[in-house]
């Protein structure tokens, strides 16, 4: 005769639970300020990685870049699907985090020069993870930044993304959308001017 108790068995409820809650760990990776790291889950095979880290699409296989609104840090209202016709440079950044502090500079001039020259590019923020606006403008008045960030301090506007497309789900991250404003390119490190441009220039000679 067994004598020994069968094992018990973890309730259905107990391990849908415990599913969800892994479920949102790994939405939290987008907390971290990462030096270029990729992280897991970017999703799809559409894309090439080149050895500078930037991954690209071909034309023909881009996704629509999510509808992207909300207030600024200036405390204007803006919406991306209105700068069709542009290519348009998403950047997400923090205040907090030292790559997105290293990267500025280069995204100041390389902004103020385009637009100088009078090329139909966009560069917009989106501001994360930053607790009051008063550090994020603190942010843009010391490098210089021009262009508008939207304000998303839980991260609501990266989670828009298309599943299976270039996802920036790293901080700093950079989505450079096309005229037609579908996902063309992306990056998951921090950038130096060359390396924008190069992101950049591809998509303004498209016709």
């Amino acid at each position: 005769m067994r004598t020994g108790r069968a094992p018990r068995r973890r309730p259905a409820r107990g391990r849908a639970l415990l599913l969800t809650a892994v479920a949102a760990a790994g939405a939290l990776t987008l907390t971290a300020c990462e030096d270029g790291a990729k992280s897991s889950g970017s999703g799809g095979g559409n894309y090439v990685t080149g050895p500078s880290g930037i991954s690209t699409v071909a034309k023909g296989e881009r996704v629509d870049a999510p509808k992207l609104d909300g207030e600024t840090v200036d405390g204007k209202t803006l919406d991306t699907t209105e700068l069709k016709g542009k290519v348009v440079v998403l950047n997400v950044w923090g205040s907090w985090c030292p790559p997105c502090r290293a990267e500025a500079p280069s995204f100041a001039k390389v902004s103020q020069e385009l637009a100088d020259a009078g090329k139909p590019v966009a560069f917009v923020g989106i501001n994360t993870r930053d607790t009051s606006k008063q550090n994020a403008a603190a942010f843009e008045a010391d490098f210089k930044i021009t262009y508008p960030s939207l304000y998303d301090p839980s991260g609501k506007l990266l989670l828009r993304f298309p599943a299976g497309s270039l996802n920036p789900n790293a901080i700093p991250s950079t989505i450079v959308l096309d005229k037609e404003g579908k996902i063309a390119a992306r990056t998951l490190a921090p950038l130096g001017e060359q390396q924008l441009r190069s992101m950049i220039d591809p998509l303004l000679a498209e016709q």
